[in-house]
This record gives C-alpha cells, structure tokens and sequence, in this order.
C-alpha cells in the first residue's frame, strides 16, 4: 500500500506546500540496511550525579563503534549557548536523581542540544524502575521521567525517536546492550515513546549482532502474509530456522514465504480441537524443542457490539487469545520450549485504547497483553521471556481496506505523521527474540510511531 500523500510531501512542492500551510510533515524515517552503523553521527552521553549506568553504557557503545562525546565542551556552543555540533543520539543516565528538585539536571543536559540532534536521530534516557528505588521521594523523581521521554518523542519530530529503559540494579548487562543497539539503531524507526523495563534473567551476547539468532528454532503464526511474512524474512536474516504457520486455505502464499527463507511451511488452523497435538507433534519430531514461538496469527471480524452476532464474538477471541494459550499449553506442558526460550505475542494500540466497531478484537488484544503480564514471573524460573508488541497503523492489506479518511488519520495521529511497515514491528520483534533479551521479560511495546492514541 502506498501512503501517496507521504511521497507528495517530501517532493520539492510538496514540502513547500506542507511548511506554508502547516500539513502533517511526514519524516523520512531511519531504517536498516546491512552494513549501516548504528547512529549516523557522534552520541552525546551525559548523567546526573551518581548515576550508576554511565561508565557501563560508555564501555558497550566503544565497543559497538560509536563515537561519544562529552556535554558543555566549551568549543561545542555557539554564542547563545546551544550546540554547534550535529549528534546521532542523546543519552542521559538519569539513575542519579533521588528527588524531584535532581530533574533539574534533565533540563541542563537537554536544553543545550535539543537542536543538534539529527534527523532521525535517537533519544534514551536510562533509569531505575519506580517500584525498585529506595524512597518515595526517588520513586517519584523517576517516574517524572516517563512525561520528559514522551514529551520528547513528540517535540523533536524530523523522525527522532525517544525511550525511557528503567534498568533494574541487577539488570542484565547483556540486555541493556541488546536494547541499546536496538533502539539506536535503524531497526527502531517506528518505535517511539515507550518504556522499556531490563530486569535480571540469563542472557547471551550472540557471537554476531548481524545473526544473534544462528542456531534458533523459530515458529511464526500467520506468516503467509503481511507482518507475519516480513516476520519471517527477518528471523531468518538474522540466523533462525523459521517454521511458517498458516491456515492450509493460505498455502500457496505460505509455501513461497517459507520457499524464499529457505524454512518450512505448517498448514493448520489452530482453532482446531486437535491443533496443540499436532503442532507439538510436529516440532518434537522435527526439531526436539523450540527457541522461539511468535504468536502473530490474527483477525478481524468488525461490528459495533449492540450489532455483532455471536460468531463474530467467539472467532476473534478463539483465534487471537485462546488459541494462543492451548497451544502455550501444550508445548510448556510438553517441554518443547527450552530454557532461554522466547514467547512473544502481538497485540495492538487497540488492546491499549479501544477502537469503535472493534470491542471483540480490542478484547482479544487486551487478553495478550494480560497474557505477557501474568506469565511472565511463572516462566521466570524457566528461563523463558514473555514479551509482546502491539502495533499501531502498518501499512498492510488489511488497513488498505480502511475508508479513506479514517486511513489519513489514522496515519497522521503519530509523532512520525504516517504509517509503519510490516518491517518495523519484525524488527521490534526480532531484538525480543535474541538470546541476548533475558532481562527482558512482561514488556508490551508499541509499534506506532508514537501514536496519539493507547499512550
């Protein structure tokens, strides 16, 4: 689907149509192509007294190439005082502030180089969870940090980005590494305004970033199109060994996803009353246990409530919430989920927000957020990460069947003014799947460019 308006704006007229009439100005966006580095510039790392992660975050972007610098170099102001230099990315470890009169350092190390960030560019800052602090007064200041992050994410426009990752005290060094390069990178681009929560929990530094999933067995549901498929090319980019599930009336579309990654292509409807058996069946005979199960199969069947019919009803909830728990199950009942093991379900804004003509789908979605939430501490001692994204407006077959205002809106409420790509929320999808996301376990994160709505 082609977001035309998008490819008029950043023509020559367009762009001077957009600026004088003040039109949604739809950004370029930053994504990624092998070979890129993460930022396209220097980073600008600061912290508040005390702050804990500076050194350790220092230590992990040196390595992984990125050139840093220090704030208030007194060569890098213009005469008023803000930067002169152009930064990829602003990073602030703000785990030093105990109290809400600390904030103040927030201001300090933004305010200067709020202009000198490129576009595109990538915002992060680093704090303790609120639950984890040692006083009230620390709970508080921390949590103050979420209204700059999402304020940010919504001032600084040109395709930026902006995150809060609350690193718990004994959070997992390998995992902070992985959401960094992540959310720095161009995978990232539709990612914005989230929170990210790293906990403790065993994790591996895959031997190569570019395939941390070499060796990995990955189950994709609803991978014979749209974000499934983009799914499934890009867990096998980086190394897995995906299995591609559909229903068998998508098999022709199935077979030539799985075809063109070199995987394997599993025909079933998982509403079944015998699919768990089967799937179980078939993974153990195969491939003995499975590293990675992407619960992304889903659909649709809209109608205001005081008009849906009961089959409307039960559909949508059998096949993007129940279906997901037999089928879970079944195979941790089974043992075919190894230890390190990623469970990750796709949810929606709409779980988040509501959606008019969706109160089935909105619940379903809903559900798999409350899925992550509660079994994300009962896997804990299993080694196995429950995560989930939740996409907003992606531009896909399914919402090219939108009428045509409410498509414009609902591409434009975001701070990036357009619609993701199917490859934003496999790539979102990916960073969760690694081995080295063992601290991250109960996050829901959105892909939506910051949407207006479900924040």
């Amino acid at each position: 689907m082609t977001d035309r308006y998008a490819s008029f704006a950043n023509s020559g007229p367009g762009r001077t149509l957009v600026k004088r009439l003040g039109l949604p100005d739809p950004p370029r966006l930053r994504r990624h192509r092998p070979g890129d580095p993460l930022l396209p510039g220097p980073a600008l790392l600061g912290a508040a007294p005390g702050g804990r992660l500076r050194d350790q975050v220092a230590k992990i972007l040196t390595a992984a190439g990125v050139e840093l610098r220090e704030p208030a170099a007194a060569t890098d102001a213009t005469a008023d005082g803000r930067s002169a230099e152009r930064y990829g990315a602003l990073i602030f470890d703000a785990t030093g502030i105990t109290d809400s009169t600390g904030l103040r350092a927030l201001y300090d190390f933004f305010h200067p180089y709020a202009r000198g960030l490129t576009p595109s560019g990538r915002v992060i800052v680093l704090g303790t969870p609120p639950e984890a602090c040692a006083t009230p007064r620390e709970a508080t200041a921390q949590r103050a940090l979420e209204g700059l992050t999402r304020s940010i994410g919504k001032e600084f426009g040109r395709g930026s980005t902006s995150q809060l990752v609350y690193v718990d005290r004994d959070g997992s060094p390998v995992s902070l590494e992985s959401t960094l390069r992540f959310l720095l990178s161009g995978r990232s681009a539709y990612v914005s305004g989230q929170v990210i929560r790293i906990g403790p929990g065993p994790a591996t530094a895959p031997a190569d970033w570019d395939r941390p999933l070499a060796g990995r067995v990955a189950l994709v549901t609803g991978a014979a199109r749209g974000i499934g498929a983009e799914l499934a090319r890009v867990l096998a980019r980086d190394g897995a060994r995906v299995v591609a599930l559909d229903v068998p009336a998508a098999g022709d579309e199935l077979a030539a996803v799985a075809n063109a990654i070199g995987g394997e292509a599993v025909q079933l409807d998982l509403t079944a009353a015998d699919a768990p058996d089967r799937l179980a069946r078939y993974l153990a005979d195969r491939h003995g246990q499975l590293d990675v199960l992407v619960h992304n199969a889903g659909i649709t069947r809209d109608k205001t409530l005081g008009r849906m019919d009961p089959g409307r009803w039960d559909a949508v909830l059998d096949v993007n919430l129940s279906s997901q728990e037999r089928i879970n199950d079944v195979l941790l009942d089974r043992d075919l989920i190894r230890a390190g093991g990623r469970l990750i379900g796709v949810s929606s804004i709409a779980g988040l927000a509501g959606n008019r003509g969706q109160t089935n789908y909105a619940t379903s979605k809903a559900g798999v957020v409350g899925l992550v939430r509660s079994m994300a501490p009962v896997l804990a001692d299993r080694e196995i990460t429950v995560n989930a994204v939740a996409p907003g407006f992606i531009e896909t077959r399914l919402t090219a069947r939108i009428p045509l205002m409410l498509r414009e809106a609902g591409r434009r409420m975001n701070s990036m003014a357009q619609g993701g790509l199917p490859v934003d929320v496999a790539e979102t999808i990916a960073w969760l799947a690694s081995p080295a996301a063992g601290g991250i376990t109960g996050n829901v994160v959105r892909v939506c460019g910051q949407s207006l709505l479900g924040a």
